[in-house]
C-alpha cells in the first residue's frame, strides 16, 4: 500500500507539465486524483487514462480558477467522486500568455490560490497537507532581480505565497499544514518557454549560471515528496538554484525558508 492509499488530492493546473507529472505519482502512491485543466479535455483525460492504466483512480475537471465557480467545482468533485479531500497541491499559475487581461496574474497567482484553499479547508481533515508550488524567480523577488519580462508574474505569485503564509494560524489550528515548494526555472515548462520567447537565450544563460536545471519529472518529484514529508508548517523546501542564496541581500531573509 501507499502512503496516500484512501486519501484524495486535487492538483491544479494538472492536464499538463509539472501538475500532470504529479498528479500521476500522487495515484501512484494510492491517492484518488482530480485533475485540473481550464480548457485542453483532451490533455487532462490523457492523464486520468495513464492513472487508470497504472491501476489509480482520477477525474478530470474543468475549472477556470479565477472564478468561485471553477474553485467550487474542484473540490465539489473531490466529494462526489471520492467521498473525502486530504492533499491540496495549488500548482496553477500564469500570467505570461498573450491576450489575457492586465490583473490577470494577480487574479489566478494570489486571489486564485487563497480562494482554493477556503474552499477546500473546511473538507480537509486534522493531518491534511496544503502544498503551493512556486519558483525561485518568484519567492526572492523582493531582493534578487529577474527578468524583466517576468516580473509582473513573479511579483504577482510572491504575494500569493505571502497570502497563502497569512492563513498559516488558521490551518494550524485546524491541524492542516502548508508546504511551499520552490523550484529554479524548470526545463520543458511552458512558462520557460514563453520566457525564452520573450528573452532569447534566457534558458541556455540559466542553465549556464546555475550549473543544472531541473526536468519536469525531477521537480515534480520534489513536489510529490512534500506531500507526505515530515517537515513543518511554513517550510520551504527549494529544489536547485543554490546561486540565489549567494546573490540574496544581506539582511532580508526569505518568508519560511526550510
Amino acid at each position: 500500500m501507499g502512503q496516500l492509499e484512501g486519501k484524495t488530492a486535487i492538483v491544479t493546473g494538472s492536464s499538463r507539465g509539472i501538475g500532470a507529472e504529479v498528479a500521476k505519482l500522487l495515484a501512484a502512491e494510492g491517492a484518488a486524483v482530480v485533475v485540473n485543466y481550464r480548457q485542453k479535455a483532451p490533455r487532462a483525460n490523457k492523464v486520468v487514462a495513464d492513472i487508470e492504466a497504472a491501476g489509480g483512480r482520477a477525474v478530470a475537471v474543468g475549472a477556470d480558477l479565477t472564478s468561485q465557480e471553477g474553485v467550487q467545482a474542484l473540490v465539489s468533485a473531490a466529494m462526489e467522486n471520492f467521498g473525502s479531500l486530504n492533499v491540496l497541491v495549488l500548482n496553477a499559475s500564469g500570467g505570461m500568455e498573450t491576450g489575457v487581461a492586465e490583473d490577470y496574474a494577480l487574479k489566478l497567482n494570489r486571489d486564485a490560490q487563497v480562494n482554493m484553499l477556503n474552499a477546500a479547508l473546511p473538507l480537509l481533515p486534522e493531518g491534511s497537507r496544503v502544498v503551493f508550488v512556486t519558483s525561485h524567480q518568484a519567492h526572492f523577488v523582493r531582493t534578487v532581480p529577474t527578468m524583466p519580462e517576468y516580473e509582473p508574474v513573479a511579483l504577482s505569485k510572491r504575494a500569493g505565497e505571502d497570502a497563502l503564509r497569512d492563513l498559516l494560524p488558521g490551518l494550524e489550528s485546524n491541524g492542516v499544514s502548508l508546504v511551499v515548494v520552490s523550484g529554479d526555472m524548470i526545463e520543458g515548462t511552458v512558462t520557460a518557454t514563453l520566457l525564452d520567447r520573450a528573452n532569447p537565450g534566457a534558458i541556455e544563460a540559466r542553465r549556464s549560471e546555475a550549473g543544472k536545471l531541473y526536468s519536469v519529472q525531477e521537480f515534480a518529484a520534489e513536489v510529490a515528496r512534500m506531500v507526505t514529508a515530515e517537515v513543518p508548517s511554513g517550510h520551504t523546501e527549494y529544489v536547485g538554484g543554490d546561486d540565489y542564496f549567494a546573490q540574496e541581500s544581506a539582511g532580508e531573509e526569505p518568508a519560511g525558508q526550510g
